[in-house]
């Protein structure tokens, strides 16, 4: 009796997606499942000839009287052969056509093809997420391949959706949002770009920098205010400032500036970056190189991966074509997941969405503190596996049982194979911060925030348990003079509206000594939850009761229904590649957070006096000059 052939589930498996093995080689899985059928076939014509033969033997006696009766005896079982053989042949035939038919149809190596209609892709998407059997990742959270999760990979589909970062029209002309598997409430950030709040002449950032406070002029800079002192008659060769430890040697197809010497007004735009920085910021407010250096760290090519030592978990340090060099942060949660009420602050994932937002948040701020950041989907093959000369990091890549590229490196936590980051199949979510000068042209300083948390499940830090904490600290150099102590309260303000409680050290430029901004650095813990507002984060504040007044009137600002920083952000975020960066729950949490940073502000002044607690930081530059904070 014949079996049949198992036909191939094209729904449920790409012709074109392919493996990779540890040893490099390729094998393609449409080839694989068409070997194994063709076994099953062989099998089954093996036991029915087997079974025909048995049959057939039991009167092969009877027919051994005449030598005519055995001849036709052995014709009539070539016949049984031949007539198996050719419907074995004719059911390989009929299995393959479709799929070569198919296989010519496909014009892209990816196993998604994108739809005309976002809607409808939507839909295709929420209903295969189901019915491939997909866990519920609301119920608790799991400390495995977040990145397999169905809506993990959603902005990666959506790249040809998203207008282009100057393209302010086409998002506001966009009232789509895609809908998640079975949740219709959940709102994403392009949600606020129609919201009837917005200004009728269009652009809330544009208002917003518009604004006299976003337009405040810096002071004169001289030599001593600049980070480094450009001299333009000195042509640079870019490659003699880059880290060789990080770059893979004769690569014939690097990167090489015309004349193997740049003059200064064609740097690359990193370098350019580096240039920029003063006293004062890290970047000014309006600054083209920004934005151009934005667009290298997803465009430039990548030229070298190496783990980046230190630090509790995975973090990837990527060298680009143009000898630019970017710290990568991949992604290890979904944009809806919450940070679950039992865990530590200091077991909690880092996000990679979080550090893209937290640059957007500190620009809006104005306090441009935080180094360039932007979202990026990496080709897990051939933009890591392939280009890094790092072997404990290669030696960590495997293929997962649903044939995705997977690879978990070497760090302190969630560096296992039960943790492992997992492309779909080869593609994976990270966010890329541009890095500062290397640290033999512009040393840094490390500081222990005052208000750092003790990092143990059972003992609690000295501010928790004294009330009067920070009068202690404003009598401790650097935070009894000048504006450190200023500067920790925005860097206080600016954790609350992003719920991060991992502060445990910031950093400032040794050259500027203690009249500097502080970097904010190491934002991945914010945005874990949106349902809780951690005010435990805005202790400084209130022990302190200290602000600038700058930072005062921008938060009173921000606070506005023509601005609303909800709506600034969503604004600011479409911009990214990887949009949506947050969820609407995220951007309405920052709302409620301002409104709360705001009354314990009004609390302060109406306690202890306007003009003892708001520093007027403005003053000086009306009289041309700089003044220093006074000390209480």
């Amino acid at each position: 009796m014949w079996l049949g052939i198992q036909k191939l589930n094209t729904e449920n498996f790409s012709l074109l997606k392919t493996a990779r093995s540890e040893d490099g080689y390729v094998f393609n899985v449409y080839f694989i499942k068409l070997a194994s059928s063709v076994i099953n076939i062989i099998s089954d014509v093996v036991s029915l000839f087997i079974c025909v033969f048995i049959i057939c033997g039991k009167y092969s006696q009877l027919l051994k009287q005449g030598t005519m009766k055995m001849l036709l005896f052995r014709k009539f079982r070539v016949l049984i052969l031949m007539v198996f053989l050719i419907a074995c042949s004719m059911h390989i035939l009929i299995d393959l056509l479709p799929k070569l038919e198919k296989r010519s149809n496909i014009g892209c190596s990816c196993s998604h093809t994108p739809s005309k209609d976002p809607q409808n892709w939507a839909k295709h998407r929420a209903r295969s997420g189901v019915e491939s059997g997909w866990p519920n990742k609301h119920t608790l959270r799991i400390l495995q391949d977040f990145s397999n999760e169905p809506n993990s990979n959603i902005s990666s589909h959506s790249l040809e959706k998203t207008p282009k970062a100057g393209d302010k029209t086409e998002a506001f002309k966009r009232p789509e949002h895609f809908p998640q598997n079975g949740d219709k409430n959940r709102r994403f950030i392009q949600d606020t770009v129609v919201n009837k709040n917005v200004p009728v002449k269009g652009s809330r950032l544009l208002a917003l920098f518009d604004h006299p406070l976003f337009k405040r002029a810096l002071p004169s800079l001289t030599d001593e205010d600049t980070l480094f002192n450009v001299n333009t008659d000195i042509r640079l060769d870019p490659k003699a400032t880059e880290n060789q430890e990080w770059h893979a040697e004769g690569n014939m197809e690097e990167y090489t500036p015309t004349g193997g010497e740049l003059a200064a007004d064609s740097y690359p735009n990193w370098l350019r970056f580096h240039i920029g920085i003063n006293r004062y910021e890290l970047y000014s407010r309006h600054n083209p190189v920004i934005d151009a250096l934005l667009r290298d760290l997803v465009s430039q090519r990548i030229t070298s991966v190496a783990m980046k030592s230190g630090g509790t978990q995975l973090k990837l340090i990527m060298t680009f074509q143009n000898y630019g060099q970017a710290l990568f942060k991949p992604m290890k949660q979904t944009r809806e997941q919450e940070t679950p009420p039992d865990f530590f602050y200091f077991s909690d994932f880092e996000r990679h969405n979080a550090e893209i937002a937290a640059f957007h948040l500190d620009r809006i701020l104005d306090f441009r503190r935080v180094p360039p950041v932007a979202g990026r989907l990496l080709n897990m093959t051939k933009e890591i596996k392939d280009v890094t000369r790092d072997k404990k990091l290669w030696r960590t890549f495997f293929i997962s049982p649903a044939n995705n590229i997977c690879f978990y490196g070497e760090c302190s936590y969630y560096c296992s194979t039960e943790h492992a980051l997992c492309g779909k199949p080869d593609q994976i979510e990270g966010s890329l911060a541009a890095f500062l000068p290397d640290l033999t042209l512009a040393k840094r300083k490390t500081w222990r925030n005052p208000w750092r948390r003790s990092y143990n499940k059972r003992k609690k830090a000295e501010w928790e348990v004294d009330p009067d904490y920070c009068e202690e600290v404003k009598q401790t150099p650097p935070y009894n003079n000048g504006t450190r102590l200023l500067d920790i309260m925005d860097m206080t303000i600016f954790d609350f509206l992003m719920g991060n409680m991992d502060r445990h050290h910031y950093e400032t430029f040794e050259k500027f000594g203690n009249e500097s901004f502080i970097i904010h650095l190491d934002n991945g813990r914010g945005f874990g939850k949106h349902s809780h507002d951690e005010v435990s984060i805005l202790v400084p504040l209130s022990q302190c009761c200290r602000v600038k007044k700058s930072t005062h009137l921008r938060l009173q600002l921000l606070a506005k229904e023509e601005y609303q920083l909800s709506g600034l952000m969503s604004e600011s975020l479409l911009r990214d590649k990887l949009t949506p960066i947050l969820i609407q729950p995220h951007l309405k949490a920052m709302d409620r957070r301002l409104r709360y940073t705001l009354n314990i502000l009004a609390d302060c002044i109406e306690k202890e006096g306007y003009s003892n607690v708001v520093e007027d930081d403005l003053a000086g530059e009306r009289e041309g000059g700089h003044t220093s904070p006074r000390g209480r």
